[in-house]
């Protein structure tokens, strides 16, 4: 069996996280091999000491890709979910891992702020922390996205099956 990458995008708390999960599980269930690569816990651990820079945050998904594309390489389904928010190094990601998928998460940067998963925008709008992508920080969307998840207006169930139907044209017969 080939390995893929399937590399969620999107704002803090627009569902990178929850969606991904859901389709680990279903993954798991089904007898897959299945890694899940989280940018914040890669941050405490891969990329430990790294910055909120543009450089930094470009090493850090570049970190994430060397590790993704080791397990691609391996036969792994491997789930990323990070912010990732340039443009450029997401299309290096692809190019670096092959067999990839790019499935971005949007939500609106009024969803995000309502949800605050990690307190990032409260701590923004405090004063405590700056470079917060969307608010202080750029985020690039994707051009051309092989799925859209649009988490403010459909349920977890809709953006989990629009995740599951793109890997399945991919895969041939994954379910």
């Amino acid at each position: 069996m080939r390995g893929l990458t399937i590399w969620f995008t999107g704002l803090s708390s627009s569902g990178k996280t929850t969606i991904s999960q859901a389709v680990r599980e279903k993954l798991l269930h089904a007898g897959y091999k299945v890694e899940w690569l989280d940018g914040d816990a890669v941050r405490q651990h891969i990329s430990k000491g790294l910055g909120f820079s543009k450089e930094d945050r470009d090493e850090n998904i570049r970190r994430i890709g060397f590790v993704a594309e080791l397990l691609t390489r391996n036969g792994v389904i491997v789930l990323v979910s990070a912010i990732s928010p340039y443009r450029a190094v997401r299309d290096e990601m692809r190019a670096l891992i092959g067999n990839f998928i790019e499935v971005y998460v949007e939500a609106p940067l009024e969803v995000c702020q309502k949800r605050d998963i990690h307190g990032i925008y409260r701590r923004a709008a405090a004063g405590e922390i700056h470079h917060v992508t969307g608010l202080d920080d750029p985020y690039e969307p994707p051009l051309s996205p092989d799925a859209v998840c649009h988490t403010g207006l459909e349920t977890l169930e809709e953006s989990v099956a629009k995740v599951m139907d793109r890997l399945e044209r991919s895969y041939n017969g994954i379910r």
